[in-house]
């Protein structure tokens, strides 16, 4: 029911209307995994991949008519600057999404005081902020005024630790586009909820400070996603030339020119958001 009160192509040309739906999608996500199986021993263990699940199974009908639009457009396109327009609408459409998500993860979960609901994402916060003491990490998360440091490890060994997990998502990214294009959603989701606990983390659970954890995390944070959606758009744009034209095909090597360029900038941009969450946001937010 809900997808048929959203029209793709409308939302598409208007992209900051995602948004909305954003925080209609992971509200609704967080809310039913609360609410229905906060008392089952069993699935209460797995709340953090439910909640993604949900938002996933909600965003599947708007991710592949936009994967499906954009795939149409890819034969005549040419250099990164002629992807860049004819697939800015669906990019900058991801990234209001992505926005809705985080602003209703961050904001529910702190209301919920449900230290289940995004429990998958704390474990992968503590794995790339303190990768040397995991559990610990874990253990000592609570919703109380104490705040897991991020400077557990060395400025270098947590600089190799983010590029690392952050060239993971990337690669996930561009399989998950090959294999099956509108995939892309759950790294979105994933995402957008790590990155929730983590706001929830810094601002010791006060809804007040909402603002200024989004701003902590953003920084680097809007550039990693926008690294993941150029990906998938590159695996988007090899599936379709290989289905259409073959390897062996001219027009397939102008799709592959387009889509070493596109990973090339999604490479170059994970670098600089890595540089930025390790060296600089630590000098703006103490």
């Amino acid at each position: 029911m809900l997808e048929s009160l959203i029209n793709p192509k409308r939302a598409e040309k208007g992209p900051w209307k995602m948004f909305f739906i954003g925080l209609l999608y992971a509200s609704l996500s967080l809310l039913l995994v609360h609410f229905l199986f906060r008392g089952d021993l069993v699935l209460s263990k797995f709340s953090g991949l439910m909640v993604v699940l949900f938002c996933v199974m909600f965003s599947l009908p708007f991710i592949y008519y936009v994967i499906k639009n954009e795939e149409e457009e890819d034969e005549e396109v040419t250099g990164f600057w002629g992807v860049w327009k004819a697939h800015r609408d669906a990019i900058y459409a991801f990234m209001w999404l992505f926005l809705g998500f985080i602003v209703a993860f961050s904001f529910w979960y702190i209301i919920l005081q449900n230290p289940d609901l995004l429990n998958a994402q704390i474990e992968t916060y503590c794995s790339i902020n303190s990768p040397g003491s995991v559990e610990n990490c874990v253990a000592e998360y609570s919703f109380t005024s104490q705040i897991i440091s991020s400077n557990a490890t060395t400025k270098g060994a947590r600089f190799l630790s983010i590029l690392g997990n952050n060239f993971g998502v990337m690669i996930f990214t561009l399989l998950f586009s090959l294999i099956f294009g509108a995939g892309a959603i759950f790294i979105l989701a994933w995402n957008a909820s790590v990155i929730s606990a983590a706001i929830g983390i810094f601002t010791k659970y006060k809804i007040s400070e909402i603002p200024i954890g989004m701003l902590r995390y953003m920084i680097h944070g809007f550039p990693e996603i926008a690294a993941y959606f150029v990906t998938a758009l590159a695996g988007g744009i090899f599936g379709v030339g290989i289905m259409k034209h073959g390897i062996g095909n001219k027009k397939f090597l102008r799709v592959l020119s387009n889509v070493v360029i596109l990973i090339f900038v999604a490479i170059v941009i994970l670098l600089i958001a890595a540089l930025v969450e390790v060296y600089l946001t630590p000098l703006l937010f103490k």
